[in-house]
């Protein structure tokens, strides 16, 4: 082969290779979704697919005031004394949200951490809609934090996900996260209980951290109003609003704080 076959071979090479590079450059970056792991090309504000984004039951119309619920709520209406301002959720709690929460709390699903705690803002954009976050309200200063796991859960499960949520939503919105509530003593699980053995198995189970509480009382002295702290609960479920209003009941009866709560699903 002479040489100007071989530099007319190594040319059309180095072309084919070019073309090959440019198709690279102009197609479409592709995605993995989180949640069912498939492709996808359009990114989005949540790393999902469109199937997946769609499928997610965004709570857009509030009919109970106290505790954000779309219908009418029955829990809300028998209790007797609500310590808590208002709950609000970001998701109704469908078969599909269930599972991936069973995927973030049982398998560890580490990447889904980040997914459901960008979902939160959903439920705290919500929030701020109350009169109390209006422009011609008074200032307040907002604290995040979490419902406690008793240390028997937390051995078994390794993690707090009402904690990794609340640590997700702190990075989003800026607001530090403090430590105020602790487990007394280890209770089996609420989603098998009835309403008022919920709230009988959930008396006296939580009690103030040493350490929330001396925060809260400087934070709280230097305010000497109670709505001036503005103290968001998260949770990963709401269900009757009992280990919310129990958490919050601990809180306001030591310290002039104004509990709200943020959960996941409703």
């Amino acid at each position: 082969m002479n040489n100007k076959s071989k530099g007319t071979r190594s040319m059309a090479r180095g072309f084919s290779q070019l073309l090959k590079r440019a198709e690279l450059l102009l197609a479409p970056s592709r995605y993995t979704c989180i949640a069912c792991h498939g492709t996808y090309t359009r990114q989005g504000k949540l790393p999902l697919c469109e199937s997946c984004s769609a499928a997610i039951p965004w709570i857009l119309h509030i009919r109970c005031e106290g505790c954000g619920r779309p219908e009418i709520c029955p829990d809300c209406n028998r209790r007797t004394q609500a310590y808590f301002v208002q709950n609000r959720s970001a998701v109704s709690y469908s078969p599909l949200m269930k599972e991936w929460l069973g995927v973030f709390k049982y398998r560890g699903h580490e990447k889904l951490r980040e997914l459901l705690g960008t979902m939160l803002l959903h439920a705290y954009y919500q929030h701020q809609k109350h009169p109390a976050a209006s422009a011609n309200a008074s200032p307040y200063t907002e604290l995040i934090t979490f419902v406690p796991l008793s240390e028997q859960r937390l051995a078994e499960r390794g993690f707090n996900q009402a904690q990794q949520l609340a640590e997700e939503l702190s990075v989003l919105t800026g607001i530090p996260v403090i430590d105020v509530l602790e487990r007394t003593r280890h209770t089996d699980k609420q989603s098998f209980k009835t309403r008022g053995d919920r709230l009988e198995d959930l008396q006296g189970v939580f009690a103030l951290h040493p350490a929330g509480r001396n925060e809260l009382k400087q934070l709280t002295a230097q305010s000497g109003v109670q709505s001036d702290i503005r103290l968001y609960i998260i949770d990963d479920v709401y269900t009757t609003g009992s280990t919310l209003n129990e958490c919050a009941k601990v809180i306001t009866e030591e310290l002039a704080v104004a509990v709200y709560g943020i959960s996941w699903a409703r």
